[in-house]
């Protein structure tokens, strides 16, 4: 599982012959190269989301020609990442079957209503503001006693997210207000640069 992370999903919006343009649910476009090394696989349909373990029941993607991904199609794609160019040097591209690509689109309309998910760019006493979504806007939500903060596997407080944190909330909005019920701090991206160690003590090493 070394290669997770490191990738973007999103809707196809150009094909060309050397790559694909994507548009991620955050709104951001990424281009993903990809060559004659590149392995373009089609997800089989009604994949069972748990029981990962269950290897006898899951049937292995299929490889397909990369003239078979057409705009409208959501992809995965996996290889090497570079956030400032927002482009990604594809190992992998997967195509996601049409009954999961549902499945993210209904997700995708109900950001703002039951969950967010952005840079935090202002914390103001319960009130944190949030940049990212369709569109990359400003959004922001509340907390109450109610709600719960994690970072990775571990509880953490409001008081532990700092401007600048990429963070994952569910809730709902109540009096024009996002009231948050949980907020995930979403880890830095696996890019191996400088002060990524910072706040990991106590983390377990990886097996």
């Amino acid at each position: 599982m070394m290669g997770m992370g490191r990738g973007t999903v999103g809707t196809v919006t150009e094909v060309s012959a050397d790559h694909y343009t994507l548009k991620t649910e955050l709104g951001e476009v990424y281009t993903i190269h990809y060559s004659v090394n590149t392995r373009i696989l089609k997800q089989p349909p009604g994949q069972p989301r748990r029981g990962q373990g269950d290897e006898g029941e899951r049937t292995p993607p299929t490889a397909i020609k990369p003239t078979d991904i057409k705009v409208g199609d959501v992809i995965a794609a996996s290889g090497e990442v570079d956030a400032n160019a927002k482009s990604v040097g594809a190992v992998v591209v997967m195509l996601i079957d049409p009954e999961r690509a549902k499945e993210m689109r209904a997700m995708e309309a109900n950001f703002g209503k039951t969950w967010l998910m952005g840079r935090v760019t202002a914390i103001n006493e319960l009130k944190v503001t949030l940049q990212g979504g369709p569109g990359n806007a400003a959004h922001s939500f509340v907390a109450d006693e109610n709600t719960t903060f994690r970072k990775r596997r571990d509880p953490i407080t409001l008081g532990d997210i700092q401007v600048g944190d990429m963070v994952r909330v569910e809730g709902a909005m109540k009096d024009g207000t996002f009231l948050a019920t949980m907020v995930a701090v979403m880890g830095p991206q696996p890019t191996g640069g400088p002060n990524h160690g910072d706040h990991v003590e106590g983390q377990p090493s990886p097996q």
